[in-house]
């Protein structure tokens, strides 16, 4: 039985979330939390968060053995981008985007 979170529109870029997710992806649960709790990244923290709610959406159904859990699937799709402008020398600007992110996690049991 799988069970799902989604985090969108968080505020990190998701080429870098991409980075955390690729170390987590495959893991136990309780293993892939206690990686993120150490992991000194921005989005650590936030996978870390969206891989909790799973849990506690998968702990909604009793069929579900919560210690066997494991993540199946993790994937970060970009969100709509904040578009901002940053003035320069000689009073040029400069355009600074400031990327979103979807975070989807999925958990199934061994």
């Amino acid at each position: 039985m799988e069970a799902r979170a989604v985090g969108k529109y968080i505020r990190v870029s998701p080429q870098k979330a991409r980075l955390v997710a690729d170390v987590v992806r495959g893991m136990a649960v309780d293993q892939a939390i206690t990686t993120l709790k150490f992991m000194p990244k921005k989005a650590a923290a936030i996978l870390r968060q969206v891989i909790e709610s799973a849990v506690a959406n998968a702990t909604q159904n009793d069929q579900v053995d919560v210690d066997n859990l494991f993540v199946k699937k993790i994937f970060i799709d970009g969100g709509p981008s904040l578009k901002r402008i940053r003035p320069r020398a000689m009073g040029r600007a400069t355009g600074i985007i400031k990327r979103t992110s979807h975070v989807t996690v999925v958990l199934d049991e061994n």
